[in-house]
């Protein structure tokens, strides 16, 4: 199986924010795009159909967060909860893809770059969707697989 063309958005779903990053559609280099504020689902939720109907991603790459045992944690549940709710509202199929770690390489990588702590926490989690997406990006060029596992089932949660 070759890498399969075309743009994909990567999101690190927060209780607060939602990261959002890009792909080109030749899937070499992720960016960010985004944060989306989680406050009023409703709104976020426009605001990610909106970014969808925009860039016309081929999937969307969700940070499935578990646990460092790989268990599935309460935040699992939520954040699986909600990325149903986008592909619901975008249409557009969603890839879990693990997220261990990624907000603590976000923050490195703010950091390393001169980044203040009140200045990572606006940005961070857009940098932590482009981790995500970067990550799958790269196992997919190098194994021809798409990364990660394709959304579940409700009745299969998490």
């Amino acid at each position: 199986m070759s890498f399969r063309r075309g743009r994909r958005l990567g999101l690190d779903i927060g209780s607060v924010r939602i990261g959002v990053a890009s792909s080109d559609p030749d899937g070499i280099l992720a960016t960010p795009l985004t944060v989306v504020r989680r406050v009023d689902e409703p709104a976020a939720l426009r605001q990610l159909r909106d970014i969808v109907d925009e860039y016309e991603p081929i999937e969307l790459l969700v940070g499935d967060p578990k646990s460092l045992d790989g268990a599935a944690r309460a935040a699992a549940t939520s954040a699986l909860e909600f990325a149903r709710r986008i592909a619901a509202a975008t249409g557009t199929s969603v890839r879990l893809v693990d997220e261990r770690f990624t907000t603590v390489e976000a923050h490195q990588a703010l950091a390393a770059a001169g980044k203040s702590s009140r200045q990572r926490r606006e940005i961070v989690d857009a940098q932590a969707a482009v981790i995500i997406l970067q990550n799958a990006l790269e196992l997919e060029h190098n194994t021809g697989v798409p990364a990660g596992r394709e959304m579940p089932d409700e009745e299969n949660d998490v």
